[in-house]
């Protein structure tokens, strides 16, 4: 058997090549929303800070709520803002909600809000181009 000098790399750079293309294709599909929700536009719309940490309530076409991706009901989401009471005065919500969803399941989500006195609210909105 031949002892090799060198340790030959290409097969090595060549398996990490397909690592990294795989882990940017799945971050890509990670950092988009996972939940589906249209939109309403607005004229106003502004960009929302980012570096918090923030809090993301969706409620999609179907009329089902979301707490951070997961899903939840009216009275379940009590439970679900419950562990951030303690800094609710300063923690942001971001609230989704598609525009052919009924109104009174956004109602109700801002009635939890205001009982948890969770008072930075935001709606997401798509600005109109």
């Amino acid at each position: 058997m031949k002892r090799f000098d060198q340790i030959n790399m290409i097969p090595f750079i060549d398996i990490m090549l397909v690592l990294l293309a795989i882990v940017l294709t799945t971050a890509s599909f990670i950092s988009q929303g996972l939940i589906p929700v249209d939109l309403p536009k607005s004229e106003q719309a502004e960009q929302a800070g980012g570096d918090e940490m923030t809090v993301e309530i969706a409620i999609n076409a179907h009329n089902q709520m979301f707490f951070d991706g997961e899903p939840v009901t009216a009275e379940t989401l009590p439970e679900k803002l419950a562990p951030h009471a303690s800094h609710a005065a300063t923690m942001p919500v971001i609230l989704r909600v598609d525009k052919a969803a009924a109104f009174e399941h956004f109602i109700s989500v801002v009635d939890v809000l205001k009982a948890g006195h969770f008072d930075k609210l935001s709606i997401q909105t798509e600005q109109v181009q």
